[in-house]
């Protein structure tokens, strides 16, 4: 078959006296059928046709005019895919025109009686807020903050409305309950492995620590420069992740070469493809009918192809998902989808048993405590952001953690950001008195605000628990962070006056608290993909909290989503504006990828309910924020055994499993 494509190219292009082409352009003219599924025969009338266009019948056929030929087939083809397109979405919708909706905030569908009616909200100036007529009116008093009420059964706040032709004048905040007077304080409301007994009070720290810190991640690497984006840049990370998982798919699945094709090209031949899940139109949300596969620029130019997924029992596919697709496009205009290939994923974490036998005698507290019969499990701590209600920067949630911590001799204490938080009324006007030390100052400052705030109780629980680990891990967020970017690099521990105790990380991070590997990320990507997720058939039963954690662990990444949601469709925030979003420097989103082996624990806080689940042997945990936008919160404490060597695995000698979603107990409480 390669011999009589050769022979037949070299017929057709070739001109005598020469009989065969250069190794190069025979190269490049045999990538160009394999590219697009074309016969040599119609790759020579396109040649004539190019011929022609460039104004030369006899234009010479080298390396350099073979590769301005394959771009220009490239473009034409990519000309008629988006046409085939175009048309067949006018065809399918010229005859059911779409249907009007109604205004939010309950206007009329066209704006017609625009305020007419007395009862009639006239949304044109309260919409309008970049109009010159809004700036004229704009006031340039202090500013008042201001916070709407809260449905009990949501985080998101109720947009504010204007009244008639009135300008809305928005409320002050609102002063909610004590958090001093809150009910059900330290109540558990969740546990994993109940079968294990929580670790006893001690009665005094531990003379060193008991856990070995350690960090799979450089951090050096997260000090880039943001808001330098390149297009090319960024096209070609996109690009090249698509092009990592060909190789994945293609060992894991023991696929030849040749089995895989570009499924935007005419043909009858069964093909994988693999691609990034996309939406024909980014204004709407992914589903069944603007499901697009966009192919990588090596397997198939970068087209998209609409996909056809009738004979697949059930799917769960969202924006950014790199996917292996068997199937065919007989038609040209679909990839008709018989199977998704199941993804590769990455091997558990393992450690050798010497590793593990010297993890375990530091649990036992070192050469220097007391000889117990069994080690005590680690007492582990986890919050996260934020850690203030709206109407105040009194921060009594971290207070009252920190007391908890210190109280319990925890070994650890992990808080994920936002601390001073961008969307908290107070911090977004600057409408706020500042601490007693700090009020005569001159040097008042964010970040004077964070030592005296946040930094003041974490230097308080290091003096009670000396040998306590702090880990601080920054969010898009947080208002004293330089990187307004994810990938996020770690809060300055000196400048903000942390303890010394304290290890400032990136965002994300992938750590190590003796053997045990724990994956952190301070963004919120399981709600959005639960906001752009498209679930079919037999995906929709399983359950919701299992399977957008499932997502992350078979991309392997922090967060695979991509585009993010838009910020309209995040929860507001309190400061009466859009949510702060996911920020993506798209040209370091390699640094959210997972490395070598899948977390043992993996923390993702969410603005959805807190949970503590297992997937795929990974202990996955959203502990909540510790405060609410009105009240308390909740965290989570993990007691974690150490790992038992059974004599079996002993004589083997190998590398043994961490097993941690089998011997840590989980319990989400209430702050």
């Amino acid at each position: 078959m390669e011999d009589s494509i050769t022979t037949e190219l070299n017929a057709l292009f070739a001109h005598p006296p020469t009989t065969e082409l250069p190794s190069d352009v025979l190269g490049e003219l045999r990538s160009i059928l394999r590219l697009h599924s074309l016969s040599p025969q119609e790759l020579f009338y396109k040649w004539e046709s190019y011929s022609i266009k460039m104004g030369s019948e006899e234009t010479k056929l080298d390396l350099d005019t073979t590769r301005a030929f394959k771009t220009d087939v490239q473009e034409s083809l990519e000309r008629e895919s988006r046409g085939k397109v175009h048309t067949r979405n006018n065809g399918k919708r010229s005859g059911v025109p779409s249907t009007p909706r109604a205004a939010a905030g309950g206007a009329d569908v066209y704006n017609l009686i625009d305020g007419l009616l007395p009862n009639t909200p006239h949304v044109s100036s309260a919409s309008r807020l970049n109009s010159s007529a809004a700036k004229r009116k704009a006031t340039f008093d202090s500013p008042s903050v201001s916070i709407v009420s809260h449905d009990a059964s949501s985080t998101t706040t109720t947009e504010s409305k204007a009244r008639g032709n009135k300008e809305y004048t928005a409320p002050h905040v609102t002063q909610h309950a004590r958090f001093a007077d809150r009910s059900n304080a330290g109540q558990t409301v969740e546990t994993l492995n109940d079968q294990l007994p929580l670790s006893e009070p001690m009665i005094a720290p531990f003379a060193t620590s008991r856990i070995k810190l350690g960090t799979n991640t450089d951090l050096t690497k997260f000090s880039y420069r943001p808001m330098a984006m390149h297009l090319s840049e960024a096209s070609e990370v996109l690009d090249d992740r698509i092009d990592e998982y060909m190789a994945l798919f293609q060992s894991h699945h023991g696929l030849d070469e040749s089995a895989f094709g570009n499924p935007s090209s005419q043909s009858i031949n069964e093909i994988v493809a693999i691609g990034r899940i996309a939406s024909d139109s980014p204004e709407s949300k992914l589903n069944v009918a603007s499901l697009v596969l966009e192919t990588s620029r090596r397997m198939g130019a970068g087209l998209r192809v609409p996909l056809k997924l009738d004979d697949v029992s059930g799917f769960a596919f969202f924006p950014g998902q790199i996917v292996a697709l068997r199937g065919i496009n007989a038609s040209g205009e679909h990839f008709t989808v018989k199977e998704l290939l199941e993804v590769p994923l990455l091997p558990p974490a393992v450690s050798p048993l010497s590793a593990l036998d010297s993890h375990i005698a530091r649990m036992g507290g070192g050469p220097d405590s007391m000889e117990l019969e069994e080690p005590q499990p680690l007492n582990v701590l986890l919050a996260s952001g934020p850690y203030t209600a709206d109407d105040n920067l009194d921060f009594e949630p971290l207070k009252a953690l920190c007391e908890k911590a210190s109280g319990t001799y925890a070994d650890a204490i992990i808080l994920t950001g936002p601390f001073l938080d961008l969307e908290h009324p107070l911090i977004a006007s600057g409408d706020f008195d500042l601490p007693d030390e700090l009020a005569e100052g001159d040097d008042a400052s964010l970040i004077t605000v964070f030592k005296s705030l946040i930094s003041a109780p974490l230097q308080s629980l290091a003096r009670a628990v000396p040998n306590i680990t702090i880990i601080i891990l920054p969010s898009v967020r947080d208002a004293v962070s330089r990187h307004v970017s994810w990938p996020q690099e770690p809060l300055p521990r000196k400048e903000l006056g942390l303890p010394r105790r304290a290890v400032s990380v990136s965002n994300p991070v992938s750590i190590t608290f003796n053997e045990c590997l724990i994956g952190i990320s301070a963004q919120d990507i399981l709600y959005e993909l639960r906001q752009e997720e498209a679930v079919s058939g037999t995906a929709s039963q399983l359950n919701l909290l299992a399977r957008l954690p499932r997502h992350l662990i078979e991309q392997r990444h922090f967060f695979p989503l991509f585009p993010p949601s838009s910020r309209a469709n995040l929860p507001k925030s309190g400061a009466n504006g859009l949510a702060t979003g996911a920020m993506l420097d798209i040209s370091y989103l390699k640094l959210g990828e997972w490395l070598n082996a899948r977390p043992d624990i993996l923390i993702t806080p969410s603005a959805l309910p807190y949970f503590v689940k297992v997937v795929e042997n990974v202990l996955v945990i959203n502990p909540g924020s510790l405060s609410k936008r009105k009240g308390p919160g909740t965290y989570a404490q993990l007691t974690m055994y150490p790992l038992k060597v059974t004599d079996e695995e002993r004589a083997m000698g190998e590398m043994i499993l961490h097993k941690v979603f089998e011997r840590t107990r989980v319990d989400i409480l209430r702050i």
